[in-house]
Order: structure tokens, then C-alpha cells, then sequence
């Protein structure tokens, strides 16, 4: 199982907490580290200081590590137009050295739109816009050079852009697409992704997420996207501690509201997060990325390193 460490810095984390957190997780043996998208706290708690942007961070942690993989999961294609967006994740991705995963998907959280003016159109243009700029992010990265892009949208016109610059991943970072959608997700995840994220739900529910992406795939010619068989992964909540105590501690933020959907944690000992991999693991992900709440409660990622990563991980 391919392991990396997912976080929400909008919780309330400065640059200098993450970049602890994310060298602390590249000496520790994760395989990556992936950040929420967001410009809000979804709580009562403000989440001080206040946000960060994603990308800005990511380029930043790019240049301060050596090994550990960078992404988002997942940038909301509300906030950035599809062409400054595959500027953006080339130039991270060559600062990196070829390190960066672009999770991506429709947005959903209307009151950061409200907020800082981001216009949020209903679910289904959402949707529509998002196919769109998968069409156009894929189409400048693997245009060649010398060549030019043309996209006539409904949402997007390009009219001969240079189509520079160019990640140092070929044909461009790998592509991540996922939740819990009947029908248009599955699709774009076949068409253009290289991965399928179930976030934070049951065994259950993410093996028929699987498969419902799975029969998309046979509906498409993915060799001639350039596209590999398609990475399922999975999104763990953790709260785990070396006694009930600890766990129940870390577990306390998970209580309170939020506007998030329903999740399914775990919540104990580092014995119940290898059994809850393992099950994932046997429904065919093959990768999974671990949430943990505080990005400041380093020992909860170090515990991890020293009693779960050993029995699971594939890159240690």
C-alpha cells in the first residue's frame, strides 16, 4: 500500500506548521503529502491564522524537500481558470523535481464562495466546467513543443497558447478525481484521471464506488489518453494514540459540527488502522491517504511512522 499523510491547513495552520509537518512526514517514510483546497474554516473555530492558498504552499514545501510527493486533494475548479491552473501546477511541479499530484473536483463549499466573491454556479454547470478544464489542463500539458492549443468550450475559449511551460512528469503530474457521484464522476475519473480517490467512507461504500469507476473504465480507451490502469485509493480519518486516552483526545475534533458529510474514522490503536487498511487493501486500493486533524500534533504522525507504516507501506 502506497501511504501518504492528508491535511486541512484552513483548520488553522501558519506555512511554518506545515512544513514541519511535511518534513517530519518525508524523514518518517511517507509515500506523499496532500493538502485540502480551501479558504474557509467550515466550523465555529476561525481556524487562525487564517488560509492559506494551496499552490502557493505547495511551491514553497517544493523547494524544502527532497523526496516526499506534494498535491492537493483536491483543488476546486471554481478557483482558478484551467489555463493559469496548468501554468500554476507546471511550474510547482518543476520546482519539485517531478513531485506533484493535481487532485482536482467541482467544489462544494458555498460559504468560501460567498465570502471572498468566487462565483458558484449550480451543481451541474459545476460539473460541466470541470470536464471542460480536464479537457483543457491535459490538452496544453501534452500539446508538443513547437505546437500551439486551440479549446472552443462552452465555458473556455484558448485561441493559440504556447502551451508552456512544461511539467517535468510526462504526459503531466498524475491526475487524481474522486468522490462519491453515481455517474459523471466515474466518468471523468476514466477519461482523464490516473487516480480514484474514495474520501473518508466505509469498506462498503468505497468498494462500490470502485465499481462504478471500474465499469466507466471499460466504457473508455484509456491507452490511447496515454493513461495507465487507474490507481484506487482511499481517505482514512485518524485518531489514533498508544492508549484509549490519547486516541479520544485527537478524536475530540471530529465531534464537533461541521459542514462536512458523515465520515467513517477510525478511531483507537495503531492495530485498528492496520486492520482498516488491510480491508481497503482487499477491495483493491492501492494507495491511502491518512487525514489527521492537527497538523501540529506531530507524535500522532510519528506514531503512525514507527507502528503502522512498517506493516503496510510498500515504500519503506
Amino acid at each position: 500500500m502506497r501511504v501518504s499523510i492528508f491535511t486541512e491547513p484552513h483548520r488553522g495552520a501558519t506555512y511554518d506548521d506545515q512544513l514541519r509537518m511535511v518534513r517530519l512526514a518525508e524523514d518518517g517514510g511517507f509515500e506523499g503529502w496532500l493538502r485540502a483546497d480551501h479558504y474557509q474554516s467550515m466550523g465555529a473555530d476561525p481556524g487562525l491564522p487564517g488560509p492559506t492558498d494551496a499552490w502557493i504552499t505547495l511551491a514553497g514545501l517544493a523547494r524544502e524537500t527532497s523526496r516526499i510527493r506534494l498535491g492537493t486533494l483536491v483543488t476546486s475548479s471554481t478557483f482558478r481558470l484551467p489555463g493559469p491552473l496548468a501554468v500554476i501546477v507546471a511550474q510547482v511541479d518543476q520546482m519539485s523535481g517531478g513531485r506533484v499530484d493535481l487532485g482536482i473536483g467541482a467544489g462544494w463549499y458555498e460559504r468560501e464562495h460567498l465570502s471572498y466573491g468566487i462565483p458558484f454556479p449550480a451543481v451541474g454547470e459545476r460539473f460541466s466546467r470541470l470536464a471542460e478544464q480536464l479537457a483543457v489542463v491535459t490538452g496544453l500539458w501534452r500539446t508538443p513543443l513547437g505546437e500551439r492549443f486551440n479549446h472552443q468550450g462552452e465555458y473556455y475559449q484558448l485561441v493559440d497558447a504556447p502551451a508552456l511551460p512544461k511539467p517535468i512528469q510526462v504526459p503531466g503530474p498524475p491526475i487524481i478525481v474522486g468522490g462519491k457521484g453515481l455517474k459523471r464522476t466515474p466518468a471523468l475519473a476514466a477519461r482523464y484521471a490516473h487516480e480514484f480517490n474514495m474520501p473518508f467512507k466505509s469498506v462498503k461504500e468505497t468498494a462500490e464506488a470502485y465499481e462504478r469507476v471500474l465499469n466507466a473504465c471499460d466504457k473508455v480507451d484509456r491507452a490511447a489518453n496515454g493513461l495507465d490502469p487507474l490507481v484506487l485509493s482511499t481517505g482514512i480519518v485518524v485518531a489514533i494514540g498508544r492508549n484509549e486516552a490519547e486516541a479520544q483526545r485527537r478524536a475530540a475534533p471530529l465531534h464537533e459540527k461541521s459542514a462536512l458529510p458523515p465520515e467513517d474514522p477510525v478511531i483507537g490503536s495503531p492495530a485498528q488502522l492496520v486492520e482498516r487498511i488491510g480491508e481497503f487493501a482487499e477491495i483493491g486500493a492501492g494507495r491511502v491517504h491518512l487525514r489527521l486533524t492537527d497538523l501540529t500534533d506531530l507524535d500522532h504522525l510519528e506514531l503512525i511512522a514507527a507502528e503502522v507504516l512498517p506493516q503496510v507501506s510498500s515504500t519503506r
